[in-house]
């Protein structure tokens, strides 16, 4: 039969372990946890970037950028005869 020394022993390392375990699980949920919401919040980042992108292609004026027409009716500088002009000098 054990000794009362080595019963303590033995229930003390238990209870040390059960204690070591339970706050390693918990770092690692909290490591983990932190992990997905970082990723979670680039994942909206770069929705968010794309989005972006898409509006300033869909709302960019129509101008051709090297001939200087605008061709964006909605622009107060927007100039028809010249549209029209330099669309007859591309479709002849």
């Amino acid at each position: 039969m054990a000794s009362t020394g080595v019963n303590v022993l033995r229930w003390t390392a238990l209870g040390l372990g059960v204690f070591y375990g339970f706050s390693h699980q918990r770092s690692i949920y909290k490591h983990s946890k932190a992990e997905a919401t970082k990723a979670e919040y680039e994942h909206k980042q770069s929705l968010i970037a794309k989005a972006k992108a898409e509006y300033a292609k869909k709302h960019a004026p129509l101008s051709s950028g090297s001939d200087g027409i605008i061709r964006d009716p909605e622009d107060p500088k927007f100039d028809l005869e010249s549209v029209l002009k330099d669309y007859a000098a591309k479709n002849p």
